[in-house]
């Protein structure tokens, strides 16, 4: 799983920062999932390792238009560009309903099957290896958080010590692999989890933004091993934010914290911090590692690779 930030501004673009949009790439799969798309992330697709036609999925957090005015130009050219793919949509009240706006007064008609689900706190999206769950955050509209999470899946298979025990090659590896009990044409039972290695722990993600310091957003981040969090504020303008209900750097790391996650990752800052300023981007930096010291800010075209974790290095 790998984390690629196509747009980390809050509200507007700058020369080095776009607004919104968080890329997920899952390798086995060959595809990516997207976290909110704000205008011009066609753009940052096309500069970054992502492949526009592996887009499955896209989430959105809420219908700020620095998270979703990218959107309907996306889903045009994905179309333009001849890829008969689906993609499934998640979001607020409202998503569909504007979707259908934009492409009613364009007159934009879409080549490939699209389908968009109004989400609400739970499940949202199941299958083999995934779950995403989303949850309600603080905003001035309603906004949700998500947390995707990889099902845990047995450990490498023991084909040396299988050949040993003379178990015969063929299904019955199969079952073992995924940890299965079974029994031998010979009479013996074998417990697939003697065969394999340490268990590896799926991952967890928690993508949190547009929402001041809030309960949703601990709950999205328990255990998380990578939270991405808003940060659009220094400690110093916390008024700024309680009136705005956006997060400063030190609520992001308390989020952090109080959710027991392995890593934070900043994003949505204000352009006000930019290079120049009596305050930068660094101080924010600061303050947040003054409270969780795994803290690092993130940068349009960062990307972050989120590794796994066995059992045995459980704690």
């Amino acid at each position: 799983m790998q984390i690629t930030f196509l747009g980390t501004s809050s509200g507007v673009p700058t020369r080095s920062r776009n607004v919104s949009a968080v890329g997920l790439r899952l390798p086995q799969r060959a595809e990516f999932w997207l976290f909110d798309c704000g205008e011009g992330t066609q753009h940052q697709i096309l500069r970054s390792d992502l492949k526009i036609s592996q887009l499955r999925r896209i989430f959105i957090t809420h219908l700020h238009g620095d998270h979703i005015f990218g959107l309907m130009g996306l889903l045009a050219s994905y179309g333009l560009a001849g890829n008969p793919n689906r993609i499934d949509i998640y979001g607020p009240p409202g998503l569909n309903e504007y979707l259908q706006a934009c492409q009613r007064y364009s007159q934009t008609h879409l080549s490939y099957p699209l389908k968009v689900y109004t989400v609400k706190p739970g499940v949202v999206y199941e299958d083999e290896e995934y779950t995403v769950i989303c949850g309600n955050l603080k905003h001035r509209v309603t906004a949700f958080g998500y947390r995707i999470v990889e099902k845990d899946r047995p450990g490498r298979f023991n084909v040396e010590k299988a050949t040993q025990m003379g178990i015969p090659s063929g299904p019955i590896y199969g079952q073992l692999k995924r940890g299965e009990t079974v029994t031998l044409p010979d009479g013996r039972t074998i417990n697939g989890a003697d065969l394999c290695g340490p268990t590896e722990i799926g991952r967890k993600i928690a993508y949190c933004t547009d929402t001041i310091f809030c309960d949703g957003a601990v709950d999205l981040a328990q255990d998380a091993d990578v939270l991405i969090h808003e940060a659009t504020f220094a400690h110093q303008d916390a008024e700024l934010a309680f009136e705005r209900l956006h997060s400063t750097s030190t609520m992001a790391a308390q989020t952090a914290l109080a959710a027991g996650a392995k890593q934070l990752i900043m994003t949505h800052f204000s352009p006000r911090y930019a290079p120049g300023n009596d305050l930068q981007l660094d101080d924010l930096l600061q303050e947040a590692r003054a409270i969780f010291p795994q803290t690092q800010m993130a940068y349009d075209f960062f990307s972050h690779e989120v590794p796994r974790r066995r059992i045995n290095e459980e704690k």
